[in-house]
């Protein structure tokens, strides 16, 4: 990265209130439509292993790995086109793909058919996901920067319990076929709306301290390698990789553990886990946006602080919520540490995309999204799984709470020694 381009187009004027608020309504809708579609699947397992299509559990467990490697794969593309491409109409297509694949895979003759429309939904969550955390970043300034975050990352929680409410009930009620449309039909309207979303120049709203790589000197997906130089930004996705190895071990792992540690019945963990999923993901996410924003102005680098600070704490009270057999006790120890790992989904994507060049933020979240996955998510369910095989679950998901320690430290020590 040599020279400077400009920042924007000095004629241009940032993008209006009332345009930033719908954008963000609109993107967190559209957030929330997608983690309602990552999970209304798991809920359907047995009614598709007795229906026509005779899927098997380990052909059942391959719908959510199809989705999960094409969503990796395609992530960095989309980043790339993301930077130099018309970011709604990148969005719209995304959103369009998805929900055309969910519907697809509602009228599916076929395991193959089914197990396409699963992988295409990757596609189409890969070009949104990338995209939009970049844009809603020029949409408001640095000093409200976590707080829109908090808004548009509250999906995360809320919709991974809709789709796992919307998958049994629409499964129960109509089958489950049913539930896949209920979740692909809406998204095509939101594509539709999403062609109205204005596209401010990079970086426009960012001081003019924020650096800006000029594009010629990083061209194609040769930004991955520019970014991958950047030692903030490599560190802050390292610790991120931590975080998300703890979280999705629980996500996946938790109801299992209540069911065979704890003995609830199937329907009391599911349904007692989605009540505090919801509350807790809700307060934990905006508490820690609004928090950071506050701190930002007095506390150098406090976005990545206040997220290293949150989910420190929360290695302990998830340690306690693992371990103690009293009901009233692991119950509180999950509420409570649910509240602290959410506390830093805002301001640790605010961290992420000020930490990179104001042209690059789409690459720069297209490449997290595959590091965090890979190294994170997809192996966690399966080491655990492996060490509870010869020690027993109780001991294997202690690694969650070693986990987050790792995440909370590390970003903690990024914190205090911020640099490119």
């Amino acid at each position: 990265m040599t020279t400077a381009t400009p920042r924007a187009d000095s004629r241009f004027t940032p993008v209006s209130t009332r345009a930033a608020w719908f954008g963000l309504v609109v993107l967190t809708l559209i957030n929330l439509l997608g983690y309602i579609d990552r999970n209304v699947v798991p809920p359907l397992g047995v009614s598709l292993k007795a229906s026509p299509l005779h899927v098997t559990d380990v052909q059942f467990g391959a719908l959510g790995s199809a989705f999960l490697f094409v969503y990796l794969v395609t992530a960095p593309v989309f980043g790339v086109l993301g930077d130099s491409r018309s970011r709604p109409r990148l969005i719209a297509f995304g959103v369009g793909m998805w929900s055309i694949a969910s519907l697809v895979g509602g009228l599916a003759p076929h395991y193959a058919a089914l197990f396409g429309s699963r992988a295409a939904v990757g596609i189409g969550e890969a070009a949104y996901g990338s995209i939009a955390p970049a844009l809603l970043a020029d949409y408001f300034p640095e000093r409200m920067r976590a707080r829109a975050f908090a808004v548009l990352f509250m999906a995360l929680p809320v919709g991974t319990a809709l789709g796992l409410i919307t998958g049994g009930v629409m499964n129960a009620h109509y089958g489950w076929r049913s539930a896949l449309f209920v979740a692909g039909a809406p998204g095509l309207v939101l594509a539709v709306i999403a062609l109205r979303l204005l596209d401010p120049p990079r970086g426009s709203l960012d001081a003019p301290t924020a650096p800006v790589a000029a594009r010629t000197a990083v061209p194609s997906l040769g930004v991955y390698l520019a970014l991958a130089r950047l030692r903030t930004y490599r560190h802050i996705v390292l610790g991120y990789a931590a975080y998300s190895f703890g979280l999705g071990g629980i996500n996946f792992w938790m109801p299992g553990f209540l069911e065979r540690v704890r003995g609830l019945s199937s329907q009391t963990a599911s349904v007692g886990l989605g009540g505090v999923l919801v509350l807790t993901g809700l307060t934990g996410t905006f508490a820690g946006g609004w928090i950071a924003d506050r701190l930002e102005p007095r506390v150098p680098n406090a976005r990545l602080l206040v997220s290293g600070v949150a989910t420190l704490a929360a290695a302990p009270v998830a340690f306690l919520a693992l371990t103690s057999p009293v009901p009233a006790v692991y119950w509180s120890a999950i509420a409570v540490a649910e509240v602290l790992v959410f506390m830093s989904t805002a301001p640790i994507n605010a961290a992420i995309i000020e930490a990179v060049p104001t042209n690059m933020r789409a690459s720069a979240m297209a490449a997290c999204i595959f590091a965090i996955h890979i190294i994170g998510d997809v192996p966690s369910t399966t080491i655990i799984g492996a060490v509870s095989e010869h020690v027993g679950l109780a001991r294997a998901v202690l690694l969650v709470p070693v986990a987050i320690l790792v995440a909370g430290g590390w970003w903690l020590v990024v914190g205090h020694q911020r640099r490119p």
